[in-house]
């Protein structure tokens, strides 16, 4: 192997390094801070979007029904009293900061507590964040196999003396171009700001102003 080529899969294999140790590193409870992340650019490191769940309205729907937008994919849960609507509130301040684009975007937001986060309770929930914000519950076997397909975990804590308890979970946030490809993993902590900066990529300003939802921009 020459030295080029040598340097080239050296670099590659830091790059998967280094998002396998983020992701590890994102796995927390939802009262526990992380120190600020950035984007990592996860083209063709991360599974394309693809499930079967059921949205805040009980219809069913799946990756193809968001084919055309830019997807930011996240796993939490309502009762989350820290991490799950700060980074939320962050991601609804990186749509505004996008002004018309932010129509071409949807925030799918997936309970990992479908047990308390009934339809009523998820609409309710992503109503307090904006319209692009979508929430999805499953089955049990829809939900496992989307956490495989995207390595996250998360874990029930031991319940409070009245019942009541936390779910720990992954926090990174994936990101999916238009065409349902994985592009970027925002850590927690990452500013509205660079989020922002970096979907404007995945959604050139030309084709922002008439774009109906549902409809791919051509040459996405």
């Amino acid at each position: 192997m020459n030295g080029a080529k040598l340097a080239r899969t050296g670099a590659a294999l830091t790059v998967v390094l280094a998002v396998i140790g983020g992701m590890l590193a994102a796995v927390i409870g939802c009262t526990r801070r992380q120190l600020p992340g950035r984007m990592t650019n996860v083209a063709g490191l991360v599974a394309p979007l693809k499930f079967h769940m059921t949205d805040q309205g009980g219809a069913p729907v799946s990756a193809t029904s968001f084919r055309g937008d830019a997807v930011l994919l996240y796993f939490g849960y309502t009762h989350c009293t820290d991490e799950c609507p700060t980074t939320l509130a962050t991601l609804a301040d990186a749509l505004q900061r996008l002004g018309p684009q932010a129509n071409l975007v949807r925030v799918l937001f997936v309970t990992v507590d479908p047990r308390r986060d009934t339809e009523p309770v998820l609409r309710r929930y992503v109503s307090d964040f904006g319209p692009q914000f979508v929430g999805l519950r499953g089955t049990s076997a829809q939900l496992t196999r989307m956490i495989k397909r995207y390595r996250v975990t998360y874990t029930y804590q031991k319940p409070y003396p009245r019942g009541d308890y936390q779910v720990g979970h992954s926090s990174a946030v994936f990101i999916f171009g238009p065409d349902g490809r994985a592009r970027l993993l925002a850590q927690n902590g990452a500013p509205a700001g660079i989020i922002a900066a970096d979907l404007r990529h995945l959604l050139p300003a030309r084709y922002a102003a008439g774009h109906e939802h549902g409809d791919p921009p051509a040459g996405i």
